[in-house]
């Protein structure tokens, strides 16, 4: 019995499709990352925000990521807040 036998065949990797216009740069393109719901509707929102990065060019991935963070760090400072006293809880 040979090892030849045992190995199963490479196959050879498909060739990526060229674009229309070689000399036209490609446009943005999807990375098809997986945005896996918190179940906090707030931060959940925010995340929903970064798919809106896949349809930009890169120099406008700044502005979302910024805004996303900043939204995150809001709802982070949020849940340190002192809990507001309802309005029967006042016992002055």
């Amino acid at each position: 019995m040979t090892d030849e036998a045992a190995d199963p065949p490479v196959e050879a990797a498909a060739e990526p499709a060229e674009p229309a216009d070689p000399d036209e740069p490609a446009g943005p393109v999807a990375l098809g990352v997986v945005r896996t719901p918190t179940g906090h509707a707030g931060v959940d929102a925010h995340l929903a925000r970064l798919a809106d990065a896949d349809h930009l060019a890169a120099d406008g991935h700044v502005e979302v990521y910024e805004d996303v963070h900043q939204g995150l760090r809001e709802a982070l400072t949020a849940l340190d807040a002192p809990p507001v006293p309802g309005p029967y809880e006042n016992r002055s």
